[in-house]
């Protein structure tokens, strides 16, 4: 056994392990995730139709060949607006039949690591898993380094200074909805900008936030970008892509 095996702990038979692994640079994972992942007896990942899945190309320094691998594939992602009750039904749909999945190797006594982007409770589909099988099953959450954190990092700037109040905004909301919060805050995070940055561009400049605005593209990835948002022509981003915008507060 390792050293990293022996600090980081083994997992236990019939547990499911919800593993943050970080915003993307695999040397971001805890001592405990990179554990897990190595000692789970099946590793389990969302992906996108086609897609290797985000989660799982953070992870693949760590995997040896012949794990058991539970890839469980969205049915739709982007294709289809959240509110749109198609997309609601699609979506309920896959995470139950995933929940089962995941069900039938726990009462089998093996471990299932599910690995989520950033933290499993920040916007993780981990979470939806856990709302189904922890009343069941034994469950442990394994934080990790949110991709926000990951972001204002990689672009060289403190958040929050003070008393500083940030807020963490989806970039799905209206824009009406957008404006009015961003009126409002000292520093906030737009999480979920991709398909939506030219709707929340507009909000940030109508709440004469724009010279504050950073954008970061794929933070701690390859092909990482970082830009005063003002500078930014884009419609739309990748799936990987927030907007910092930085408090002001108390400096000593």
């Amino acid at each position: 056994m390792s050293l990293l095996d022996t600090i980081a702990g083994s997992a236990d038979p019939g547990t499911l392990y919800g593993i943050g692994v970080g915003p993307g640079d695999v040397r971001y994972l805890t001592l405990r995730a990179a554990g897990l992942v190595r000692s789970v007896d099946v590793v389990a990942f969302f992906a996108k139709r086609g897609m290797e899945g985000n989660a799982r190309r953070i992870v693949a320094p760590l995997m040896e060949s012949g794990r058991h691998e539970l890839r469980l594939e969205y049915p739709v992602t982007e294709e289809l607006p959240v509110a749109d009750l198609s997309y609601q039904s699609q979506i309920a749909d896959f995470y139950q039949r995933a929940s089962e999945s995941i069900t039938a190797h726990l009462a089998a006594g093996r471990s299932v690591g599910l690995l989520s982007e950033g933290d499993p409770f920040f916007y993780g589909s981990f979470m939806h898993m856990w709302r189904r099988l922890e009343r069941d099953h034994p469950v442990e959450v394994v934080p990790g380094v949110t991709g926000m954190s990951g972001c204002w990092t990689k672009a060289n700037v403190p958040i929050t200074w003070g008393d500083d109040v940030l807020s963490v905004l989806p970039g799905t909301l209206g824009e009406d909805v957008l404006h009015d919060r961003l009126t409002r805050c000292e520093a906030a995070v737009i999480m979920k900008v991709g398909r939506n940055l030219a709707k929340v561009k507009r909000a940030i400049i109508s709440a004469g936030l724009l010279d504050r605005a950073l954008y970061v593209e794929r933070g701690t990835m390859e092909a990482q970008r970082v830009a005063p948002l003002a500078e930014v022509e884009l419609d739309r981003g990748p799936y990987f892509s927030m907007i910092l915008i930085p408090g002001q507060g108390r400096r000593l």
